[in-house]
């Protein structure tokens, strides 16, 4: 997120508690003086906590400030990867080799830190048989177990059995 600040004359505070830029605190002075601290340093006078009484203004190379920030904002975006959610789909009546390979790229996706979604799909009359895709996927549970936990347990959604298995730490 991208944040403004005000800058040497676009400061409004008559008052204002300075920061040099070794981090010592020079006190609360006026507007003026800390704009005259600035310029003979040849650096910039930056409010970086407006809400604070009397104003926080850092003195600082502005350009070199903003560098800082983003560098933080890109690395916070680095760690907090989303995780997604994988989708796989199987029916009720699967072939085991099928399935069997269903899970393994289940695992594969578990092992990578995303979420999978494992649905088994009723077609025609195979709804009047719903304990074999229980079965199937408390199968499934009981070979994804190692490298997953079930966040949310199988439920019918119309045609559909589902649930999703979220990888351990």
């Amino acid at each position: 997120m991208k944040r403004f600040y005000r800058i040497n004359q676009y400061v409004r505070a008559p008052q204002v508690r300075v920061v040099d830029e070794k981090g010592e605190q020079l006190g609360v002075i006026s507007l003026d003086e800390a704009l005259f601290k600035a310029r003979q340093r040849h650096l910039d006078l930056v409010e970086v906590a407006e809400k604070a009484n009397p104003p926080v203004c850092k003195i600082i190379d502005f350009k070199k400030f903003k560098y800082q920030e983003d560098k933080k904002e890109q690395a916070g975006k680095k760690k907090s990867k989303q995780q997604e959610v994988k989708e796989f789909r199987l029916t009720p009546f699967i072939a085991q080799n099928d399935f069997e390979i269903r899970i393994k790229r289940a695992m594969e996706t578990l092992t990578t830190g995303d979420k999978v979604k494992l649905t088994v799909k009723f077609v025609g009359r195979q709804i009047t048989r719903k304990e074999f895709g229980e079965n199937l996927l408390k199968k499934a549970i009981e070979k994804l177990r190692e490298v997953s936990k079930v966040e949310s347990p199988p439920k019918w959604q119309g045609k559909l059995l589902s649930l999703v298995l979220k990888p351990n730490k």
